[in-house]
């Protein structure tokens, strides 16, 4: 007897390469059937989704969601249930000094799943707000690896990798130094590193140098500065390097990391980001970047297909984290799926520097399924 069985919709899953008319079983809270004409006879609860997209359960590989124990944090819940996101990864809110924290108080009592890379700096993000902002790595005795591996081994389950956030803003003067430690705690831990870049120092040349295959670099498709791209718009050949030696390119759209420019002159040429995300905070929670199905309906704005949009928040950000369990519809993967559509209608899209196009199509969830239950019906609007 399933637990609960979605009836005819559109199923969407580019981890099995599948595009068509599906129902979808669940069952002890994982999938348990993805075939056409299941008996509802069969299932507790059917839902029908006809004429409705039925994806993995949506990921969003940047977010900030130590609500209440960091001051840039959003509630998950309140963003899964206008998004229809799954699965969380806080990019480094928490440290090694607050991650109990923000396991205990956030992370065990979420319906939605939130895996979390560590901060390199102890506090994490300590000081962001739009009138307070202070680089958690500015000063290097806040970075103690040895404390982050004792931590991260302790929570294993949840800790994906390895932050560190470097630049002008968020580490000052410290150059490349947090990045370094970040690399040499993951390498004991066997994790990738999430490498944040806003304006230099460090240049993107010398964080691309660092980065090992399978590492991420966020806000990969920044605006200048630090952008992917030459002022002609051709694409800088240590992209280039970095795509072909493995480094994972993620959006991390936020409040300054996504650029439209930066955005169709890297796929004019045919490099599309390995995942989208939204770097959602309090900043930028409320725009431009909203949520990460908003990401999805600007790259779709900007000619990246819906099956593309779908990879990119579900197979793709679930191989960047190592995991086969979710971000998939494969039968025993955990049972959580986006129910969306696409709307027909005129929408205005902004990036971080306040460029804007139009689109006349977008993106809307229409339910949630989170381990193998369902969740929430669509927003009301």
């Amino acid at each position: 007897m399933f637990d609960l069985l979605l009836k005819g919709g559109r199923v969407i899953d580019p981890s099995q390469n599948m595009d068509g008319e599906f129902d979808v079983a669940f069952a002890d809270g994982r999938v348990a059937g993805v075939e056409a004409g299941i008996d509802p006879s069969q299932a507790r609860e059917v839902r029908d989704v006809a004429g409705k997209i039925v994806s993995p359960g949506l990921i969003d590989l940047h977010t900030h969601v130590y609500w209440g124990g960091t001051s840039l944090g959003v509630d998950a819940e309140t963003i899964a249930r206008r998004s229809g996101t799954t699965t969380f990864v806080d990019a480094g809110s928490a440290g090694a000094g607050n991650l109990a924290g923000f396991r205990k108080h956030v992370i065990e009592l979420a319906d939605p799943r939130i895996l979390a890379y560590m901060n390199i700096s102890f506090p994490g993000i300590f000081a962001f707000s739009k009138t307070v902002m202070v680089g958690e790595c500015e000063d290097l005795r806040l970075l103690d690896a040895r404390e982050c591996l004792r931590v991260a081994r302790e929570n294993q389950d949840i800790i994906v990798g390895m932050k560190a956030r470097v630049g002008a803003k968020a580490g000052g003067n410290s150059g490349l130094a947090p990045l370094a430690l970040a690399i040499e705690v993951a390498d004991e831990l066997g994790l990738p590193v999430m490498a944040h870049i806003d304006n230099p120092p460090p240049t993107r040349e010398e964080v691309l140098g660092i980065l090992r295959p399978g590492d991420i670099l966020t806000h990969c498709f920044r605006p200048f500065p630090n952008a992917p791209i030459h002022g002609d718009c051709s694409i800088r050949q240590e992209i280039l390097e970095a795509r072909e030696r493995g480094i994972i390119f993620d959006i991390g759209h936020g409040y300054g990391g996504f650029g439209f420019r930066s955005g169709r002159a890297m796929l004019a040429e045919g490099i599309r980001p390995d995942v989208l995300s939204s770097d959602v905070h309090v900043i930028c929670v409320d725009g431009p970047a909203y949520d990460v199905l908003a990401v999805m309906s600007k790259f779709m704005a900007l000619g990246m297909s819906l099956t593309e949009v779908i990879a990119a928040t579900t197979q793709n950000p679930a191989r960047a984290l190592r995991r086969d369990d979710i971000g998939t519809l494969k039968v025993g993967a955990a049972g959580d799926a986006t129910i969306l559509t696409e709307t027909s209608g005129s929408i205005t899209h902004t990036d971080a520097v306040g460029e804007t196009i139009t689109a006349d199509s977008y993106l809307e969830h229409r339910g949630i399924v989170i381990g193998g239950q369902w969740w929430q019906d669509a927003p009301e609007k």
